[in-house]
């Protein structure tokens, strides 16, 4: 699987899910953390080209995923199509 990013804040739960799954599956990812950065939710729809309303915002290679949610059906349908 390509490189995962994921922005976000160390304070969000689904965040730090985001994060354990791709540690679980050993899938490779990059953590932007938003307050570190001093990034606001506008300077990542600037990085990714979609209005964000919520965190974490996610990307798989250059796919845009999106949430949390988004992330872990795209990883489920990953492993489906692997296990054919």
């Amino acid at each position: 699987m390509d490189q995962v990013t994921i922005y976000g804040r160390s304070s969000c739960g689904f965040c730090v899910r985001a994060k354990s799954l791709c540690e679980s599956r050993d899938m490779p990812y990059t953590w932007v953390d938003m307050i570190e950065h001093d990034m606001t939710k506008a300077d990542i729809a600037d990085k990714i080209g979609h209005p964000v309303y919520t965190v974490p915002q996610i990307l798989v290679g250059d796919r845009y995923i999106g949430g949390f949610d988004q992330f872990a059906a795209y990883v489920r349908e990953q492993e489906a199509n692997q296990a054919h």
